[in-house]
């Protein structure tokens, strides 16, 4: 598929029936106002776009191209390319492995809203990504059981093994898209550790379906990477998983842009504290 924008033609194919396309055509040196929101719009409707022929993006380019979503992120420990800070350097050659499914720094207050990654380096086979649609994850869980997540919140923590960093946040479990209105699942397997409302086992229960529901392979797609191949994401409706299947060097640079707070219903309970008395509970519900 084709699309013209700035007297550019953008060629757009989709990678799988749930979410993601490569785009090609796109010279991000020369991105003019008109075709970088003919991007946001194609963000907006397949959650994570790959560009194939980007190869040598430079940092200035990747950064300019990185803030015309917002502001840039400068991670709190993660290794940075050398003079670009904004840039964090993932080489598994240094543990740079995030095989399991998560959306990024959701322990954060405001998680980011989008990343872009260009692998410089991967192996000749293996190291792909894949990504999920929450949007969809949402969609398949029963009315019943959706009303009762509108009303719950997630905790999301992470801890620094050495103890430099420690970051906890409290979200919707089913946030709103500030783009497209659309609801989706926010918890992730990586960062979520309680449903706050439920008991500690309830919440496991719960949160482990949610998980199952998140990652199921109809909800995915699985991209090969090529030398210099950049993908753009959109953080708020979408998981990801960097398949560890590989043994040679794989390196990435990415920029990520800063979040905004996650949106949707209040929460229609306390935290669960195991004292609720019945009367409490009757009141909650009304």
């Amino acid at each position: 598929m084709a699309t013209i924008s700035h007297g550019i033609a953008f060629d757009v194919s989709p990678v799988s029936g749930a979410l993601g396309a490569e785009v090609r055509g796109v010279d991000f040196e020369e991105l003019t106002d008109e075709g970088f929101e003919r991007l946001h719009a194609l963000l907006l409707q397949y959650l994570v776009l790959f560009f194939p022929e980007a190869a040598g993006l430079s940092p200035q380019a990747h950064k300019a191209f990185g803030s015309r979503f917002g502001d840039l992120e400068i991670h709190p420990f993660l290794p940075k390319l050398d003079e670009h800070p904004e840039i964090v350097v993932l080489d598994s050659d240094q543990g740079a492995k995030a095989d399991v499914w998560h959306t990024d720094v959701t322990f954060s207050p405001s998680p980011p809203i989008a990343s872009i990654l260009q692998i410089v380096r991967c192996p000749p086979s293996g190291g792909d990504t894949m990504w999920s649609n929450q949007y969809l994850a949402y969609e398949a869980i029963s009315v019943p059981l959706r009303d009762l997540l509108d009303g719950l919140t997630a905790l999301h923590l992470f801890a620094h093994p050495n103890g430099s960093f420690r970051s906890e946040a409290e979200h919707p479990v089913v946030r709103e898209h500030p783009g497209t209105s659309r609801r989706s699942l926010y918890v992730n397997r990586m960062f979520t550790t309680r449903i706050p409302q439920l008991g500690k086992d309830e919440s496991d229960m719960l949160l482990n379906h949610l998980f199952t529901l998140s990652e199921r392979p109809e909800r995915t797609c699985r991209y090969r990477w090529v030398p210099g191949a950049i993908a753009l994401w959109d953080n708020r409706a979408t998981q990801h998983f960097a398949v560890n299947d590989y043994t040679e060097r794989r390196v990435g640079q990415r920029v990520t842009i800063l979040g905004d707070k996650p949106q949707g219903n209040e929460p229609r309970w306390g935290h669960h504290t195991g004292t609720e008395s019945a009367a409490a509970v009757a009141r909650a519900k009304r």
